[in-house]
């Protein structure tokens, strides 16, 4: 197998092709936009407080993971209903347990948040 030649127009485009798929993500998910507006909150909340720059980076690693955490749950979730459309219990338990992996994400972030704001709001 022959590797291709470095392209800095492939490597480009990659990024082009990364980009729309989040915007696809958000437009096209429900669960996308709870997440961009817990974000948008989150953020704006940050400022708000004047975090250290130690939760600054909790608070982003934070929000990537949980994005992460849902994307990979979407595609996994397409996934199996592109293999198939009726009910089968090995589909949902893959389809569950990719949930699963995003509610967990969503808790630590959760958790991590009260960290941080609680002992500024109080």
């Amino acid at each position: 197998m022959q590797q291709e030649k470095f392209s800095i127009i492939r490597q480009i485009k990659s990024f082009k092709y990364a980009f729309n798929g989040i915007k696809d993500f958000i437009i096209t998910e429900h669960n996308a936009r709870i997440h961009l507006t817990a974000t948008i909150a989150v953020i704006i909340a940050s400022f708000l407080f004047h975090i250290s720059l130690h939760e600054w980076m909790m608070i982003i690693f934070a929000i990537g993971f949980v994005w992460s955490a849902e994307m990979f749950n979407t595609c996994i979730e397409k996934t199996m209903d592109f293999i198939s459309t009726e009910k089968r219990p090995e589909i949902r338990l893959i389809k569950d347990i990719a949930a699963g992996a995003v509610l967990i994400a969503s808790i630590t972030a959760f958790i991590l948040g009260l960290t941080i704001f609680i002992p500024k709001i109080l």
